[in-house]
């Protein structure tokens, strides 16, 4: 079915990023994956291309594109590529730059932006806890008023782009008797004393992202680090989680979509009792089925993305869009391993690394469980 959610332009863009890939990613993904990080080389020509000041004004450096379709084409061609790529890349433009652009005083946007644009700054956001998952309300981590500074304690962890981010965006406890209504953002740089980073976190896949955890021992932060108004930082969370769980059913159609043309290529090509393997009736019948799941996920999608261009798209249908896509990608790279037999379960193999890779996206950006919870809150249950 033709998509018509995306412009000319959107496609002149589109091909450019694939141009992107192809040159500057592609002949480097094996790097990235033995060094569990891409290269700051890799980010500076994103960068030098504009694509991480997709959102941010062209008075901070930014390319100040004005519409979140750009942010979409980005995510589904990095994703196209690599789910940890579309990632990484995703929680600096698509996730952290709505709080530097929107929350911040023009000093800081000044300090931080023209950086952040050309991927000299990385970016990452410190909202999950060891004990905390998806229950952002329940941090632990506290802020507690020092003069004109904040003095920060606490742990954060699974955090993408945490191991080299210069700027990590942490929420933390500033009013504990306000419960939710008690959460403050800080920008906390690289370098400070008392904040310290653990290993990079040795995941099932999505080797390329560096997840990390993160130490705050007695962090003395400026007050002009903070970011936003005190005790609104669950507030300015909820607001742009939105923005973060449609960008993340961006990626994971585009990504499942991706591996599934690749399946079928190899299914028209694959010979087993004298015959394609794609040609037996239960095989056809499947890629009917998963090329019907994607295509229809991928229509209640692209109105999420123009929703959300508009300035519409609920929490509740980012919800929707966020599990129901993970599911869908789950289900198709399930499949398109059985269909591979025993080579889909090589890591050489794309489709093997894919469906490692896509397992955690029912769990990150909130839970699957969590996204029915708030669905079904929404229904009057």
């Amino acid at each position: 079915m033709q998509r018509t959610v995306y412009t000319e332009d959107h496609e002149a863009f589109r091909a450019s990023v694939a141009e992107f890939v192809k040159r500057t990613i592609e002949p480097n993904a094996e790097r990235f994956a033995e060094e569990r990080a891409i290269d700051r080389e890799t980010w500076l020509a994103a960068g030098e291309l504009g694509y991480l000041g997709l959102g941010v004004p062209e008075e901070f450096g930014g390319s100040d594109a004005g519409d979140y379709r750009f942010n979409a084409v980005l995510g589904e061609e990095l994703a196209k590529a690599s789910a940890a790529l579309s990632s990484s890349f995703g929680i600096h433009y698509d996730v952290c730059a709505p709080y530097l652009v929107e929350l911040t005083t023009d000093e800081q946007k000044q300090r931080w932006l023209p950086k952040f644009c050309t991927g000299e700054i990385v970016t990452a956001i410190g909202m999950t806890e060891p004990s905390g998952g998806s229950d952002l309300a329940a941090l632990k981590t506290t802020a507690v008023r020092d003069g004109d500074d904040w003095i920060v304690n606490g742990s954060k962890t699974f955090i993408t782009n945490g191991f080299n981010a210069d700027l990590v965006i942490v929420a933390a406890r500033t009013s504990p008797e306000k419960k939710a209504k008690g959460i403050t953002l800080f920008a906390v740089e690289n370098g400070m004393d008392g904040f310290t980073r653990g290993r990079k976190l040795d995941k099932v896949g999505q080797p390329e992202s560096d997840t990390a955890e993160l130490f705050f021992d007695n962090v003395r932060v400026p007050d002009a680090n903070r970011i936003g108004e005190v005790d609104r930082g669950f507030i300015a969370m909820m607001e742009r989680l939105p923005q973060e769980r449609i960008g993340a059913a961006v990626s994971n159609l585009a990504h499942a979509a991706a591996i599934l043309d690749e399946t079928l290529a190899y299914a028209k090509e694959r010979k087993a009792f004298g015959q394609q393997i794609g040609s037996f009736q239960y095989n056809k019948f499947l890629f009917a089925e998963l090329v019907t799941k994607i295509e229809v996920t991928q229509a209640f999608v692209d109105q999420g993305v123009a929703a959300h261009a508009a300035g519409t798209l609920s929490a509740v249908d980012a919800a929707k869009a966020k599990w129901w896509s993970a599911q869908v990608q789950n289900e198709v790279l399930d499949a398109c391993v059985q269909l591979h037999g025993g080579y889909g379960y090589m890591r050489e193999y794309r489709v093997a690394r894919a469906w490692m890779d896509a397992r955690v996206t029912k769990i990150w950006a909130g839970s699957n469980e969590i996204m029915k919870e708030l669905i079904g809150r929404d229904l009057g249950l």
